[in-house]
């Protein structure tokens, strides 16, 4: 029997609660029910394949730090894959996913932060892939990490790389799961609430705030993967 919505379980990463991303609502309005938990406090699903897609999202926080959230994450994630549950992670939800499922050698700190509004150029793989395909052959979306998910690791499928990163954009084998390294939520609409709330961790990494709120434009290829995700969600909802 096919249930009136698809569910999807949102594990807020973030040291701060989410107020600005505009994730959950974006999901509601794609026709997805959205239940938020704090990962950071240590709340998780009880039971990863009673939702039809999990979204992780960014943190300030590495993952590879000692910290015991981060640790429960990566086991709930295993516990995901192993149902079969689709999994969008951004930024470090890209990050802790490929440190779950290929190894915690797959993340590593970069010599010098990347950020800003950068040219992802859309490697042959993405081109039928189910999040990615469709996409331009180079794309634009703001990216802000410090950390990176290393690009040669047989279970991953490298959708997208930038000049100053090889992996920006990974699914892990023929798995609905994925990862995106930079910020697709980040919009003309709230990027002065969204950048204005980092402002000093955007100044501290070399960054222009304000710029960077002037140069924001809405990535239509990141907006339209989110989107698509929805669909993937609403799809197993209902075949179950």
């Amino acid at each position: 029997m096919n249930r009136a919505a698809a569910c999807l379980a949102y594990l807020d990463n973030g040291v701060t609660v989410d107020a600005v991303s505009g994730l959950p609502e974006f999901f509601a309005n794609e026709g997805v029910e959205v239940t938020t938990y704090r990962s950071f406090d240590g709340a998780f699903p009880t039971d990863p394949a009673a939702y039809d897609g999990i979204l992780l999202s960014g943190s300030g926080l590495s993952a590879y730090n000692d910290i015991p959230f981060i640790h429960r994450e990566h086991g709930f994630i295993q516990e995901a894959a192993e149902a079969g549950t689709a999994m969008l992670g951004l930024c470090f939800g890209s990050q802790i996913l490929a440190s779950a499922l290929c190894g915690g050698d797959q993340v590593f700190r970069r010599a010098s932060c990347e950020v800003g509004h950068a040219m992802l150029s859309m490697l042959e793989p993405a081109a039928t892939d189910a999040l990615a395909g469709g996409c331009e052959s180079r794309e634009r979306m703001f990216v802000w990490h410090n950390d990176e998910v290393r690009a040669d690791h047989g279970d991953m499928v490298v959708l997208a790389a930038t000049a100053k990163c090889p992996n920006h954009i990974w699914r892990f084998r023929d798995q609905h799961i994925w990862g995106i390294q930079g910020h697709p939520e980040l919009t003309r609409a709230n990027a002065r609430e969204w950048i204005g709330k980092s402002a000093n961790a955007l100044r501290k990494d070399g960054a222009d705030p304000e710029q960077l709120i002037r140069e924001t434009e809405d990535s239509m290829a990141g907006l339209g993967m989110l989107r698509k995700f929805a669909h993937i969600c609403k799809k197993a909802a209902n075949s179950k």
